[in-house]
């Protein structure tokens, strides 16, 4: 080959690399920084790009205008803990026994043992061997210990996290002591009642005995006594003091705040997920911002106290969104923009049954029928996808295609070079090739929705044709009948009387009817029979690829041991705070 040939081939391969069509599947020789931001309990029609014209979210959607934006992107569970298990394994929480076949669908207590299982392999941990700095900030509600106080078998550093600064359960209403209770608050309420009839007893019993109205023995009244005081310790020690708890922050292993002082918990949240992006800046490091916003009970400063249109929903939203803004800005002033992927979604959808009096204290779904809590409908599991990476995806796109929340494992795997594991089944996808638009159909062809343990809703999407078929095996039933939510309730069931089986199922298509609001009609629908057919022969062969696990979940694993409780100091005196004054409000 000619001098000049060689050269002018030299010119033309380098010009092919730096006018890549951006919609082409642009290869990335480094390892790029990853930053995961991950709210609780938003709902997809609470944010300004998704269709919100009331809620102000400016720094969310200048996201989405600098990257991609997923229209169709899916929890794999409608509450927190399995949704996250699923989020941090690509694998259907069922798969892991991070789901309940009781009422109790989450992990109930910090001094818990049930837990994400030490053998199942997270994001972090394959990130971890690829040479990243991994780091979660904010909530965790994966479970702490199994056996022992100290053996921190479920906790984030075990699952492949260097660092850990956050709240290892969950934030609640308990939290804040101007709240009222929000934790099994029916059952105390019962219990409370059984402990004053007892008491009642006790005292007309000894009155009558000294009054002579009665001949039971004293030992007899005092037996009855120690009964009732042993019955009302035996639950009041545990209800009677979530804020030391439940209500706990922890770096790594150390207990930071016990009971934690929620007014300054947004500035300590971002003091360290600004402070993790300097300490490494110099990479590969994996950040994993998990919000305790929006979760009631809406912990806001006063910069944002009454500053939106929506009320203290409305402020906390705002306030998470500003959040996001000063993390992008420390990702900026860093030189990181370009070299970072970030990715923002929810863990589920909008927490409708969340009022206090008539102020509505939980998120908006947009046009999808329910809620938080339900697995079947699109309220419940839709939620944002926003994914960003100057240069590498392309700007202002929208998707309009099936993704989940379990893909973010094997993309993340891909770009860090890693493999995920081979001996166990993973639901989710790597989604660099539609992101980049070298695809232009997800690779989801079924996607399975739980409730609980339970399947409620099976979506296929038909590539060929364009639809996007939904079938419900279960519903719950609305309270009142024509809402979208269980108000008298609390919060919607998977199973029981709170429930009715379709059979036939309802279908929908999703394409022509987003909202759920018509089903299709075998007599209106020539294609009725041949999809529900197609999809129960998908559900059959989703099935044996499903194996025993321990119920993570079950009654056992999820009661209070005070054994496994996590303390600062000696138990049950659990009280400290190390952060003292420390917080920055000016974040």
């Amino acid at each position: 080959m000619e001098p000049d040939c060689l050269t002018s081939l030299t010119i033309l391969l380098v010009l092919c690399l730096f006018l890549w069509p951006p919609g082409s599947h642009a290869s990335v020789s480094y390892k790029p920084n990853i930053v995961l931001i991950l709210a609780d309990d938003l709902g997809i029609g609470d944010v300004g790009c998704y269709g919100n014209d009331t809620i102000r979210t400016p720094n969310i959607d200048h996201l989405a205008k600098e990257g991609v934006k997923l229209t169709q992107h899916i929890a794999a569970a409608p509450l927190c803990t399995p949704s996250r298990a699923a989020f941090l394994t690509g694998r259907y929480p069922i798969r892991s026994g991070m789901d309940a076949t009781n009422d109790y669908r989450v992990i109930q207590w910090a001094g818990a043992s049930g837990g994400l299982p030490p053998n199942e392999t997270t994001f972090a941990k394959i990130l971890q061997q690829q040479g990243y700095i991994t780091g979660l900030i904010g909530k965790w509600h994966q479970g702490v210990n199994c056996e022992s106080r100290n053996d921190y078998c479920h906790h984030p550093l075990n699952h492949g996290f260097d660092y850990f600064y956050g709240m290892p359960f969950s934030l609640m209403n308990d939290c804040q002591i101007t709240q009222p209770p929000e934790k099994d608050r029916v059952l105390r309420t019962k219990l409370w009642l059984y402990s004053q009839t007892i008491g009642l007893a006790v005292l007309t019993l000894a009155i009558a005995r000294l009054t002579g109205l009665v001949s039971v023995t004293w030992k007899i009244i005092t037996c009855f006594a120690w009964f009732g005081f042993l019955f009302f310790a035996s639950w009041f020690s545990s209800y009677g003091f979530i804020r030391y708890w439940d209500c706990i922050m922890m770096r790594n292993h150390e207990i930071t705040e016990q009971p934690m002082v929620v007014e300054r918990t947004t500035s300590l949240i971002l003091r360290e997920a600004v402070s993790f992006i300097e300490r490494n800046k110099h990479g590969p490091f994996l950040l994993f911002v998990s919000f305790l916003h929006v979760h009631t009970p809406l912990i806001t400063t006063e910069l944002f106290l009454g500053k939106s249109r929506y009320g203290l929903y409305g402020d906390n939203v705002e306030e998470m969104d500003w959040m996001v803004g000063r993390i992008l800005d420390a990702i900026d002033k860093k030189g990181l923009k370009n070299t970072t992927l970030t990715y923002f979604s929810s863990d589920h959808g909008g927490f409708l049954e969340a009022q206090g009096g008539k102020a509505q204290l939980g998120g908006w779904n947009g046009i999808y029928k329910g809620g938080k809590g339900m697995g079947g409908w699109e309220g419940g599991i839709r939620v944002p996808g926003i994914f960003r990476w100057p240069g590498v995806l392309p700007a202002d796109t929208v998707i309009d295609e099936p993704t989940s929340l379990m893909d973010i494992y094997p993309t993340v795997a891909y770009l860090a070079g890693g493999i995920v594991p081979q001996d166990r089944v993973i639901d989710g996808r790597n989604l660099m090739p539609l992101l980049q638009g070298s695809i232009q159909h997800s690779e989801h062809e079924f996607l399975f929705h739980y409730c609980g343990m339970y399947l409620h809703a099976v979506r296929w999407h038909q590539k060929d044709s364009g639809a996007l078929w939904k079938v419900h095996y279960v519903t719950p039933i609305f309270q009142p009948e024509d809402a979208r939510a269980c108000y008298g309730r609390g919060i919607c069931p998977c199973f029981g009387e709170g429930v009715t089986h379709h059979d036939p199922p309802l279908l929908f298509d999703l394409s022509r009817d987003p909202s759920e609001a018509k089903p299709l009609l075998p007599a209106t629908e020539p294609l009725f029979d041949t999809v529900i057919s197609r999809i129960e022969r998908a559900v059959q062969e989703h099935r044996q690829t499903l194996t025993p696990v321990p119920q993570q979940l079950s009654l056992y694993n999820i009661m209070w041991k005070p054994w496994l409780q996590p303390c600062c100091g000696t138990f049950p005196f659990c009280w400290c705070d190390k952060e003292g004054d420390s917080a920055h409000p000016a974040l």
